[in-house]
C-alpha cells in the first residue's frame, strides 16, 4: 500500500522539465527588467534631472526610438512591407537624412562657428574639416566592422536557417543600431547648444526611423525568424538614440565651443549613411523611380519642417 501511493504521488509533486523553464524564463526577465529600471532611475536622478536641454535632448532621442519601434510593426503582418514599397520609404528615410543634414546640422553649424569668431571662410573650413572626420569615422567603423547588404532570403527554406545569410543580418541590424549613434548625437547637440531646430531635427530623424525600423524587421523575417522577435529587435535597435542624445547634450552644454564641431561631425556620419546604405539599398529592389519620388517627398518634408518648427 504505501509503494503504491509513492508511486501515485511522486509524479505529481515533480515538476516536468516543460513546467520549469518558463518559470525560469519568466524569473530572468522579472530580474532583467527591474535591473534595468533601477539603473535608468538611478541615471535619470544623477545626470537628466533638472537640466532642461539634457531632458529635452532625452525625449527627443526617446521619440525617435519610438518611431523605430513603430515601423518595424508592419513586420507582424503575414507578409510584410511589398519590395515596391520598401523602395519607397528608403528613398523617403535618405531625403529626410539629406535634409536634415542640410538645414538642421550643417546651416546651424556655419552660424555657431561664426557665432564663436571663426570668421566666414574659418567658419566653412572648420565645418568643412569635422564633416570629413565624421564621414571618416563611419567609414573606418564600416571597414572595422564589415558587412553586406542585407537581402531577403525565402523564409520557407525547410532546412532551416542559413548561416550565411544569418552572418549577413546580424551583422546589418548591428551596423544600422551603430548608425543611430550619430542621429542621437545630432538630437544632443542641437538641445545641448540650446538650438531651436532642435525640435525640427528630431522630428525628422523620428520619420527616417520608421522605415528603418521596418527594414530591420523585415531581414529578421527573411531569414526564418518569428515576426514577434523581428519587431522586438527592429524596436531595441532605436534606443541608442536616447542615449547618444544624452551624451552630446552634456558634452555641448558644458563646452559650447564644441558645437559646430558636434554637429558637422554628426552631418558627416549621417551623409556617409545615406551614400554607403540607403540611397544603394533603396534602388536594389528594382524600383528606382519609386525611391527617388520618395527622395524627393522626404527631402520636402523636412525641409517644411524644419522651417516651421525652427
Amino acid at each position: 500500500m504505501p509503494e503504491s501511493e509513492g508511486a501515485t504521488v511522486g509524479p505529481r509533486q515533480r515538476p516536468g522539465p516543460g513546467t520549469a523553464r518558463p518559470l525560469r524564463r519568466a524569473l530572468g526577465w522579472a530580474i532583467v527588467v527591474a535591473g534595468a529600471a533601477f539603473s535608468l532611475h538611478a541615471v535619470w536622478r544623477e545626470v537628466i534631472s533638472g537640466r532642461a536641454a539634457v531632458e529635452h535632448a532625452f525625449y527627443g532621442g526617446l521619440f525617435a526610438a519610438l518611431a523605430t519601434a513603430l515601423g518595424a510593426l508592419p513586420a507582424l503582418l503575414r507578409h510584410g512591407a511589398e519590395p515596391r514599397m520598401r523602395d519607397a520609404m528608403l528613398g523617403f528615410g535618405a531625403g529626410v537624412m539629406l535634409a536634415a543634414c542640410s538645414f538642421s546640422l550643417i546651416v546651424p553649424a556655419l552660424a555657431a562657428a561664426r557665432a564663436a569668431g571663426a570668421g566666414i571662410s574659418g567658419s566653412g573650413m572648420q565645418v568643412a574639416a569635422a564633416l570629413l572626420i565624421g564621414a571618416g569615422a563611419l567609414m573606418a567603423l564600416e571597414r572595422w566592422l564589415p558587412h553586406d547588404y542585407f537581402e531577403f532570403a525565402s523564409p520557407s527554406a525547410a532546412g532551416g536557417l542559413d548561416s550565411r545569410q544569418l552572418k549577413r543580418v546580424w551583422l546589418f541590424v548591428t551596423a544600422v543600431a551603430l548608425h543611430n549613434v550619430p542621429e542621437g548625437l545630432a538630437i544632443g547637440t542641437a538641445f545641448g547648444g540650446g538650438l531651436a531646430e532642435g525640435q525640427a531635427l528630431a522630428a525628422g530623424i523620428a520619420i527616417q526611423d520608421v522605415p528603418e525600423g521596418l527594414v530591420i524587421a523585415m531581414a529578421l523575417r527573411g531569414v526564418g525568424y518569428r515576426p514577434g522577435f523581428a519587431v522586438a529587435l527592429g524596436a531595441l535597435s532605436g534606443l541608442v538614440e536616447p542615449v547618444a542624445a544624452v551624451g552630446g547634450a552634456l558634452v555641448v552644454a558644458h563646452a559650447a565651443i564644441v558645437l559646430p564641431w558636434g554637429l558637422a561631425f554628426a552631418a558627416g556620419a549621417m551623409l556617409f549613411v545615406i551614400g554607403h546604405e540607403v540611397v544603394p539599398e533603396s534602388h536594389r529592389g528594382g524600383h528606382p523611380r519609386l525611391a527617388t519620388a520618395g527622395l524627393i517627398l522626404g527631402f520636402a518634408l523636412m525641409m517644411m519642417l524644419d522651417t516651421t518648427l525652427g
